[in-house]
């Protein structure tokens, strides 16, 4: 599992050698964020003049955009822009880089590797290969892929998408004088790079071009703004929902309690299925903009009656105790009454 990696500018560090079995010398990397189980992760890379790389596959999934410079990809010239989308085990042609150039490189699902070949792993998902240049051949489109959407001025190209995950590669775009002032998070780890540009954010202040982002799910960020625009190249690992609130000192763990919640509300049946265990608190878990204190409350207003009719003495139904105590939960189904012992 990757840790959460923020703020995080890669012009502040300095490049160190690549040196692994069959990789070809003249490659320089910044690492960005490191998965310690499976080797995966995502680096700046620098490729010097001269740099040539022999065909073959890698045992991960892999994705690079240049950044700066050029890369010729077998027949093709790689520019500014051109992403590559290589599925594990696609043989890639010869690449070399004849003035050098700067890119950014992920390999997703294990550590990076280079397989000598002309030749296609037979097991290898041929047809999810794709590239393209991200700056000249795709339209720039609304940011509203999800519900609810981000604010006007935020902008994307899709790059690449999972029907089963639903993880996304995607560039968005800030346009000059962006501004949305809510707090969000995601079910889902996000990924970001700046790749030109200036934005800002409550939590860290501006970031510049190089500035990086690995964020798991449920972590806080926001809001945003960005005086002069920026481009940068986003990554899911899997469903992106937009969770918005005004709460920033919000943990991680409301935060996930909060998103169950809004699966309770919505499908009670679906949160019992995929949430319980031995048994389901009454009112399923806590939903902090429910359940916190409102402006007035404290002003003898009724907050005891909620809108549902019913009085609630506490979110679920039962008292907590000090960690070690013992404590019952009382069922109205007989007389029947189980303990748990808390360590």
């Amino acid at each position: 599992m990757r840790p959460h990696i923020e703020p995080f500018c890669d012009r502040d560090e300095g490049f160190k050698h690549l040196r692994l079995p069959n990789f070809a010398s003249g490659m320089h990397y910044k690492m960005l964020s490191f998965d310690g189980d499976t080797g995966a992760c995502s680096m700046t890379v620098q490729f010097d003049g001269g740099y040539r790389r022999t065909p073959g596959f890698a045992w991960t999934e892999m994705e690079m955009i240049i950044i700066e410079g050029e890369m010729q990809v077998g027949e093709k010239t790689c520019r500014k822009g051109h992403y590559l989308f290589v599925p594990a085990g696609y043989a890639m042609p010869e690449m070399t880089s004849p003035k050098g150039c700067l890119a950014l490189v992920m390999y997703n699902t294990g550590e990076p590797s280079h397989e000598e070949s002309t030749q296609h792993h037979p097991l290898a998902q041929v047809d999810l290969y794709h590239d393209v240049d991200s700056y000249m051949d795709i339209p720039w489109a609304m940011g509203n892929v999800t519900k609810p959407s981000v604010a006007a001025g935020c902008l994307i190209k899709l790059l690449n998408f999972n029907p089963m995950s639903q993880a996304m590669t995607f560039l968005y775009c800030m346009t000059p004088g962006f501004y949305q002032d809510n707090i969000s998070y995601h079910d889902c780890a996000e990924e970001g790079y700046h790749l030109w540009g200036t934005s800002w954010m409550m939590q860290f202040g501006d970031v510049p071009t190089g500035g990086y982002f690995w964020r798991p799910a449920y972590i806080n960020h926001g809001a945003f703004a960005s005086e002069y625009g920026c481009i940068a190249l986003g990554r899911t690992d899997s469903k992106l929902f937009n969770h918005f609130h005004y709460n920033p000192w919000s943990t991680p763990v409301q935060n996930a309690d909060r998103s169950a919640a809004r699966i309770y509300q919505r499908d009670p049946l679906l949160y019992k299925w995929a949430f319980s265990e031995d048994h389901n608190h009454p009112h399923g878990p806590e939903d902090f903009e429910q359940t916190m204190l409102r402006r007035g409350d404290e002003e003898g207003h009724d907050t005891e009656h909620k809108s549902d009719g019913h009085t609630h003495d506490h979110w679920h139904g039962h008292h907590h105790h000090a960690d070690g105590s013992e404590h019952q939960h009382h069922h109205h189904d007989g007389d029947s009454t189980h303990t748990h012992d808390h360590d």
